[in-house]
């Protein structure tokens, strides 16, 4: 049991890596990288030297190598290779334990199910060119395996009661929080995806007027190819302006109701850490979501955005666990 304990906290953390690092590959333009999977241009690695180089751009024609893009993508698919075989080592040990299992099997075998559908997800990125709704997909996959993950190490390795203290009729308040959570994660991805965190640059305003012109009906279109409307007509900045208005209005949702919870929370003392720790990552993310606009979305914050939401996930689901009982 302590290195099954070890393993799945090992394995949480490298969940965080993979997310924050499959973050920096989109944002640094990577996602294409290599134009074939698992491979890099047919290789295992990426072709460096100048021969290398230009076997590749023979066998794919119309792509271009570009080293430092292809080493980024390779990497995160070297770590998101790791951690898969992880999952299915921690499924493999939670099976033979599993009289001693803190949780239901039916958890670790979802996530080896949930992280080898995150694969195929990976491939489709790929080979669909970036579309939208399946680079969105991928990243809410990434962070419900975060969190799912995170809640089994806190079953085995934190602090979990039968006795709980917490107001039933909070509880359901406090399990909302994640889907709250989630909706806003899928909104910044598909914010991130259409390439319209800078459709609005100024705040609280965007473009002088509360309420722009927008196009939510292209905008939110998921059947269509990225930068396109369904008709294969380029993608209007009316639309991206529903796409940046909408996230910014989930994060204004998001925030207060994360603070009304926090509030609730302040009278249970055995909350107070998780509470604080909770209120200062929001608090952070907010001013972070906010210098992403004013500074035009710099590289180092855009990817820190995007830790802070993973954070977020692993801080709702500890207290989630927390008001969970033993074996529940």
């Amino acid at each position: 049991m302590s290195f099954f304990n070890r393993l799945l906290l090992f394995s949480t953390f490298l969940t965080l890596c993979v997310v924050v690092f499959g973050a920096y590959v989109r944002l640094t333009d990577a996602g294409l990288g290599c134009p074939d999977w698992p491979g890099c241009f047919g290789t295992l690695t990426v072709p460096e030297s100048e021969i290398a180089i230009k076997e590749a751009q023979t066998a794919y024609p119309g792509n271009i190598v570009e080293v430092g893009k292809a080493w980024r993508e390779m990497i995160h698919r070297y770590l998101a290779g790791i951690l898969g075989l992880l999952v299915l080592l921690i499924t493999i040990i939670a099976y033979k334990i599993r009289d001693e299992l803190k949780v239901k099997f039916i958890l670790p075998l979802s996530i080896l199910v949930l992280i080898t559908f995150q694969a195929t997800l990976g491939m489709w990125t790929v080979t669909e060119l970036l579309k939208p709704i399946i680079v969105t997909a991928h990243l809410i996959g990434g962070m419900t395996i975060l969190g799912l993950l995170t809640y089994m190490t806190h079953r085995h390795n934190g602090a979990v009661s039968n006795i709980i203290i917490i107001n039933p009729r909070i509880k359901p308040l406090i399990r909302f929080s994640l889907v709250l959570l989630f909706i806003q994660i899928m909104l910044g991805g598909w914010t991130s995806t259409n390439y319209a965190a800078l459709a609005c640059t100024d705040f609280p305003t965007c473009h002088g007027s509360y309420f722009p012109e927008m196009d939510f009906k292209n905008g939110f279109n998921i059947f269509r190819e990225l930068g396109m409307t369904a008709s294969g007509e380029g993608l209007s900045v009316q639309a991206l302006q529903a796409i940046q208005w909408v996230h910014r209005v989930g994060a204004i949702i998001l925030t207060v109701y994360f603070i009304f919870l926090a509030y609730l929370l302040k009278q249970y003392p055995s909350a107070s850490f998780y509470r604080n720790i909770l209120l200062l990552v929001l608090f952070l993310q907010v001013i972070i979501g906010i210098a992403n606009l004013v500074f035009y979305l710099p590289l180092i914050l855009a990817t820190l955005h995007n830790f802070l939401a993973a954070l977020l996930v692993i801080i709702t689901t500890i207290i989630n666990s927390r008001i969970t009982p033993q074996y529940d």
